[in-house]
């Protein structure tokens, strides 16, 4: 593919991410991502086939800057403590539903059983920011910051709680006030004092 093309691909599944976080997966069609790309039908056909192609692009991109989440800030002699404060307060973002999250249309995505033989959407997305925080847990029981624990386990614990909190944001709603107070508890367990 060649840059001009690769340009292209790329301002299609941009547009696509913001078309599917402010509608969901299972009402965005084509014609939706044409209108945000601002490009013809046939030009988008060239590039992708069907939302579910696009919707799998977006979430590979999203896979890759998952992985890479705490990189760039860690590599800056950012403490451990505030490169997880950054990562609870777009937790929180998510949580509670901001725009430009994809929460929801991966919940649709993967409820409608369009994932197909391939690993679930949603677990790569949830083993990738384990992944992530994991490597950071472990920066912080080095530089001292974090109390000694099983980075690995603990990582899976927190995950796990985002993620219920998530569902209940989106079940039975979730102040502000909620997700701040679990979030702390979250942090006073990794926090060395």
């Amino acid at each position: 593919m060649g840059e001009r093309s690769a340009v292209k691909k790329q301002l299609i599944v941009d547009a696509a991410r913001r078309v599917f976080a402010d509608k969901g997966y299972k009402d965005v069609t084509m014609t939706d991502i044409v209108e945000a790309c601002g490009i013809s039908r046939g030009g988008l056909y060239l590039y992708f086939g069907s939302t579910r192609e696009l919707f799998l692009e977006v979430m590979r991109a999203e896979e890759g800057m998952d992985d890479d989440v705490f990189a760039g800030q860690l590599g800056e002699d950012a403490a451990a403590v505030d490169v997880l404060m950054l990562f609870f307060r777009e937790q929180k973002r998510e949580i509670l539903g901001k725009k430009g999250d994809l929460s929801m249309a991966v919940y649709e995505y993967c409820f409608a059983g369009e994932d197909g033989k391939e690993e679930p959407a949603l677990k790569r997305r949830f083993e990738s920011a384990i992944r992530a925080l994991e490597r950071l847990i472990e920066a912080g029981i080095d530089d001292g910051s974090f109390y000694e624990v099983d980075a690995r386990e603990v990582s899976r614990n927190v995950m796990y709680a985002l993620e219920g909190m998530r569902i209940c944001s989106r079940t039975m709603g979730l102040t502000e006030a909620e997700v701040d107070g679990e979030l702390l508890a979250l942090a006073r367990g990794l926090v060395a004092e």
